[in-house]
């Protein structure tokens, strides 16, 4: 199947192609990468309007769409992010903006890296092609109606004054690619008057102009900008004069302060997304106004007071969610009037009062419900039968003794979630014989107790977190995708779960049992589960080898083991696991030297707090993808190889190739992404790293017995930002190539033997702010400047030889007066010989006078003579001053 989604209606046309139009796809596709092979058709011996992703108008053979989109359904199903290496990527050639007929360009989801406009000179220039016949064949399009460059994550846009080329557009979306250079956006996409609909979501945009009265949107009726970094006291003025508006998305962004009444502008709208900022104040009840409004989204906010009742006059409402704020009071009954509502989210405020039946009597569309708070009473009939079939259920903070009855005669229901509650799930068999027809399940943060060892769970996706259950666990069927159970006390061997009969081949992806009290061994069952993806077991009280039955897991991408007691050598059977991105096995007791079979997918690599000897292995230096390296607190002897700066994931920015393994569970209309979480110790610290681990450079050797220098070329992974090598044998100067690590952010050397001065280049890492030097050799000034100075005098403790800020030890004059590095040592030779010479010439030439005076007769008169006019002369003029004086 193609890697390329056409659209409807793209077929082949039999007309002659344009030969501009040609010579510019051409140049569109000289810049580009192709690993797909989706362009292999676009040949100079074959008609341009055949080549894939190419339509030409059937009477003039000129090119009026170029849809290209890279497919999503080549991705692996647990990828969150669209899998690219099958995408389009190279350089985005603009030439295409001179095809003046084009009318529809697509080109989202691929992995551009850069706006060009390499060839173009050829088109511009009319001179140089012969088949140019009028005057306007070189101006861009004036047709082009549609431009659709989203979801290109990677693609560098410093600018977008090129889009006032096509000052026809209707439709743009650069939706995901990084615009935060461009402060002008707003006024540029102003200079396109017939826009309708403007998708930035995601562009990192933080200029919104708030204070601006009115922008010339004459047309728009879409605007789209949720996920940016907009911040303002106040939601932008400009906005409320768009009249003609019938969306508006600002989700997940900052802004502040009261919704203004100046909204009742927007007589149109339809949709109003503000979710996730941070406004406050009251739900004001005039909002019942806007008669046809469809979605209101206010949740993630600050807003106070009860829900107005007034919201029930919105008769067209169809999506009311305002949970997660600090709404108080009773649920009006006004809400009841809703009969076109599907979705009701009201929960994570502080509701109070009695929930009765009476206020969803009427509303038979209901498919999603989320309700609780601490305050709220669910009070429905014990007989109530509701008029709605519920897709998704979210109830949290309940504290009856059981659940509504009426839960049970939801069969429609695909996902329940409940949360922070204490209610009893009695009787058993009826709950979880019930649970068995959802898709999600999902209990979180409850207070439940009873024995889990004899449930089946034949869910797909299963979340038992944060619970007390205090028992074995549950046994899974072949058919659950994701079981999440970390930190639910759960209790005894794995062997139970991994080791059970079944029926069929296990689905399972996701298994995360972390943080809870198993223990026992590994079990060597895991062949059983063999489409596992994610396995974490992190911080119980497991035992025993690393069994070889893991090497069945050939998917497997992520493997925590992390902080139990394993013992015994990392197995060469792992060797089988070649999709391996994340390995933890650091705080368990395993032996043995470090793997040298270590796959060259694998991006994180912690073994740290082990018993792990040897030296490093020179395979480390082929790890190209290797972003973070943890080796720390071991028995490694031996030298830091100087292959190391072979490890280009840390010598480059951050980019599709270093993106971390993630896990994705689609249900319904949404996508539960699980992104793994790992501690790493930076800064003196331990510190969880989560949503920006993709992000983060380390390398840490420290607490070994390591020794030899510091090769210059670790310093030339320059996107290094955690550096440790503290407490080792190391000996030699600090390399001046030090000065390269511009992201460094953390630097221990402590503990070592290294000796000569800091290097002055150290003082020019802006982003630097941990720093320990300490119990070293370091001799002479500490290099002056901010950065270094500004430390803490025990960063540079234990150097005896060291002298400057911020130590109290001053720097001698003779240590101010001594070479930098690279003087020539002859000038500390020259003032000695200097004033040596100085001396015997004033003595040479005072006894030559002398001896001359004395031995030589008429030179004795003639100097005498000298003197005696010499004190007549003074004398005369002595007498003179003095009667000027006295006159």
């Amino acid at each position: 199947m193609s890697a390329f989604m056409l659209p409807k209606g793209m077929f082949t046309l039999r007309g002659q192609c344009n030969e501009k139009d040609r010579h510019l796809l051409l140049n569109f596709k000289h810049t580009l990468v192709d690993p797909s092979t989706i362009l292999s058709d676009w040949t100079r011996e074959r008609d341009c309007c055949e080549w894939a992703g190419v339509r030409c108008d059937n009477t003039t053979g000129r090119v009026v769409e170029l849809s290209l989109p890279c497919s999503p359904e080549s991705s692996p199903p647990d990828g969150c992010d669209d899998e690219k290496s099958h995408c389009l990527t190279g350089d985005l050639n603009l030439s295409l903006l001179q095809l003046e007929f084009l009318n529809y360009l697509d080109l989202s989801n691929n992995d551009f890296q850069a706006i060009v406009q390499k060839g173009s000179e050829d088109v511009t220039n009319c001179d140089n092609m012969p088949f140019v016949h009028h005057p306007h064949s070189c101006e861009n399009s004036s047709n082009l109606h549609y431009l659709d460059l989203s979801e290109n994550e990677n693609l560098y846009i410093d600018n977008i004054h090129w889009l006032s080329r096509v000052s026809s557009l209707k439709y743009l979306s650069l939706g995901g690619i990084d615009l935060q250079k461009e402060i002008d956006w707003l006024q540029l996409a102003t200079l396109l008057p017939s826009l309708t609909e403007l998708h930035l979501d995601g562009c990192s945009l933080r200029n919104i102009n708030p204070s601006l009265p009115f922008v010339n949107f004459t047309s728009l009726e879409v605007l789209d900008l949720p996920f940016n970094a907009f911040s303002t006291q106040f939601l932008p003025h400009w906005l409320f004069n768009l009249s003609d508006l019938t969306v508006v998305d600002l989700r997940y962004n900052h802004f502040q302060g009261q919704l203004p009444k100046s909204l009742l502008n927007l007589r149109n709208i339809k949709e109003l997304l503000l979710t996730d900022n941070k406004l406050s104040g009251l739900i004001p009840g005039w909002l019942g106004q806007l008669e046809y409004l469809q979605v209101l989204g206010f949740a993630g906010n600050m807003f106070c007071g009860p829900i107005p009742s007034t919201l029930g006059n919105l008769s067209s409402l169809i999506v009311l969610d305002v949970r997660s704020n600090y709404l108080n009071d009773s649920v009006p009954e006004s809400l009841g009037q809703l009969l076109k509502l599907e979705l009701l989210s009201l929960g994570d405020n502080h509701l109070t009062g009695h929930l009765t039946d009476r206020i969803f009597a009427n509303l038979s569309n209901l498919e999603y419900l989320s309700m609780g708070s601490p305050g709220l009473i669910f009070d429905f009939h014990s007989l109530w039968v509701p008029p709605f079939q519920l897709e998704e259920l979210i109830l949290t903070n309940m504290t009856g003794p059981k659940l509504p009855p009426w839960i049970y005669t939801q069969t429609s229901l695909i996902s329940l979630e409940i949360g922070s509650s204490r209610i009893s799930f009695e009787p058993k068999d009826k709950f979880w014989g019930f649970a068995t027809q959802l898709a999600k399940l999902e209990l979180h943060d409850n207070w439940v107790k009873g024995d889990m060892s004899n449930v089946l769970l034949d869910n797909r996706w299963i979340i038992l977190d944060s619970n007390k259950f205090e028992s074995g666990l549950p046994r899974l069927s072949p058919n659950v995708v994701l079981f999440s159970a970390s930190d639910s006390s759960f209790q005894g061997s794995l062997s139970p779960l991994l080791c059970q009969k079944m029926n069929g081949n296990s689905q399972l992806r996701y298994i995360d049992l972390s943080n809870n009290s198993l223990s026992g061994e590994l079990t060597d069952c895991w062949m059983k589960w063999k489409s596992l993806v994610i396995v974490k077991l992190s911080n119980n009280n497991l035992t025993g080898t690393i069994p070889p039955s893991l090497s069945f897991l050939s998917n497997l991408t992520i493997l925590q083991l992390d902080k139990n007691v394993l013992f015994g050598k990392i197995p060469f059977s792992l060797k089988n696991c070649q999709n391996l991105q994340i390995l933890d096995l650091e705080e368990n007791k395993l032996s043995g030297s470090i793997p040298n079979w270590i796959g060259h997918n694998v991006k994180v690599l912690l073994l740290r707090s082990n018993q792990l000897s040897g030296t490093i292995p020179l395979r480390i230096c082929q790890l190209f993808s290797l972003t973070i390296l943890d080796l720390a607190d071991n028995k490694i002897s031996g030298s830091i190889p100087t292959c190391l700066h072979n490890m280009t994931a840390m010598a480059f920015p951050p980019s599709s190739i270093t993106r971390m393994p993630s896990f994705c569970f689609t249900a319904l209309s949404d996508t539960l992404v699980f992104v793994d979480s790992v501690m790493l110790h930076a800064k003196g610290q331990g510190l969880i790293y989560k949503k920006h681990l993709q992000l983060v450079r380390a390398i840490d050797l420290s607490s070994n017995n390591m020794s030899g220098t510091i090769p210059p070329g670790l310093f030339s992974l320059n996107q290094l930002q955690f550096l440790n090598l503290s407490h080792n044998q190391f000996e030699g100067n600090i390399p001046r190539e030090i000065g390269g690590l511009k992201q460094l952010e953390s630097l221990d050397l402590a503990s070592n033997r290294l000796s000569g001065e800091i290097p002055p280049s150290l003082a020019q890492l802006t982003f630097l702010g941990t720093l320990n030097l300490s119990f070293n050799n370091f001799s002479g000034k500490i290099p002056s400047g901010t950065q270094l100075q500004g430390f803490d005098p025990q960063c540079y403790a234990g150097n005896s030889e060291l002298c400057g800020a911020p130590l109290q030890k001053n720097c001698t004059d003779q240590q101010d007066m001594e070479p930098i590095e690279g003087n020539n040592s002859q000038g500390d030779e020259f003032l000695p010989s200097f004033y040596i010479g100085l001396g015997v010439g004033f003595a040479t030439a005072f006894w030559g006078v002398n001896v001359a005076i004395f031995f030589n007769r008429n030179v004795r008169h003639s100097y005498f003579r000298f003197l005696y006019y010499i004190r007549d002369e003074l004398y005369v003029t002595m007498v003179l001053r003095m009667n000027c004086f006295r006159r």
